[in-house]
């Protein structure tokens, strides 16, 4: 389960709250951090005043429905929306003025570095694309990459270049990228950022328009507060 961050300090004033699920892996293995992925306890969802299922595109219908019940489970009239990560086009590294299409890697051989809570997710979003195959290399969330990653990351492209007998690109976040952007850029490969935005899904009644009136209904109650 993802939190705001900003939940997990009782102390730090905010006028809404927002909890946001990831539909892949909802509740991980229920205990809390370090033990588990949870940052609060389920009871924390009582707090609640808007659940969004993240990657909602990516789970089943069940899945849906019984994350559906969890929540309703601690909170009964919490209002819940679903959203994807959606892929818009590519920015090259070294030359981010300059934008690809998403097309541009159908057939080409990938290697997807990540250092991102949810590594699948973004793999998936890739395979989608076309591509002739994906390998990939997960680092742990908010790996900052150093020049040992580089190496490992360079001597996994050569064996791609190898196997394959073609010139592999390597696919990154943009979260990634930005972390340490400058170290991308003397791999000696291409090394292409995906840029997605986040969207509301039309789904179960519920869209866009309808997150942005629930946020502006909750902010106006506060302001009158």
């Amino acid at each position: 389960m993802w939190l705001e961050i900003g939940r997990q300090h009782l102390s730090l004033w905010r006028n809404i709250e927002i909890v946001m699920v990831n539909a892949m892996i909802p509740w991980g293995n229920h205990l809390l951090l370090p033990l588990g992925t949870l940052r609060e306890p389920f009871s924390a969802l009582k707090r609640a005043d808007v659940v969004i299922v993240h990657h909602a595109d990516m789970a089943s219908k069940l899945e849906i429905q019984a994350i559906e019940s969890m929540v309703h489970k601690y909170n009964e009239s919490v209002p819940i929306f679903f959203s994807i990560l959606a892929p818009s086009h590519f920015i090259r590294v070294g030359n981010i003025s300059y934008t690809c299409p998403l097309k541009d890697i159908s057939h080409a051989i990938l290697l997807c570095v990540s250092a991102i809570g949810s590594a699948d997710s973004f793999v998936q979003r890739i395979h989608k694309m076309g591509p002739m195959h994906v390998d990939r290399l997960d680092f742990s969330d908010h790996h900052s990459f150093q020049p040992k990653d580089i190496d490992i990351i360079r001597k996994r492209l050569h064996k791609l270049e190898s196997d394959f007998s073609a010139v592999p690109m390597m696919v990154v976040t943009e979260k990634d990228y930005f972390r340490r952007p400058e170290v991308l850029e003397h791999l000696g490969y291409e090394v292409l950022v995906l840029c997605s935005s986040l969207q509301i899904l039309p789904l179960k009644g519920c869209n866009e328009e309808s997150f942005k009136k629930c946020l502006r209904q909750h902010l106006e109650i506060y302001n009158l507060a």
